[in-house]
């Protein structure tokens, strides 16, 4: 059974930071590529960062770059997401997902085979 589990959300304050963590498990980590996407109340669930095993770049939505960036731990299963410099905007449930194969970044949600069951982040102003 497939599973991928987020942890790390919360309340914190504008300018703060939080780590978002996914562990996965039931599946060959190391051929998914793997993203993040939120989904704030009220708006369409939206890609934030996504992770190729190898090749290209990470990519990232344009409001959060420079202040995300996201990782993979293949000794853990895991891919984790640094949030730097938060602000209310960026509140919303964060979702982890996996799309199968090691080339190419996850481009929308049609794409993606799993799913997280989601951990919400609150930021304060």
């Amino acid at each position: 059974q497939v599973q991928l589990v987020e942890s790390g959300g919360g309340l914190v304050q504008a300018g703060g930071s939080l780590r978002l963590s996914c562990v996965v498990s039931g599946l060959t980590f190391n051929n998914y590529n793997m993203g993040w996407f939120r989904q704030a109340p009220g708006k369409e669930r939206e890609l934030v960062a996504a992770i190729a095993w190898i090749f290209p770049e990470p990519d990232y939505a344009d409001s959060v770059k420079g202040r995300f960036t996201v990782s993979r731990d293949s000794a853990k299963n895991t891919v984790y997401l640094q949030m730097r410099n938060l602000n209310p905007e960026d509140t919303a449930v964060y979702y982890c997902a996996a799309r199968f194969g090691r080339l190419g970044n996850i481009r929308s949600s049609y794409e993606v085979q799993y799913w997280g069951q989601g951990t919400l982040v609150t930021v304060s102003a």
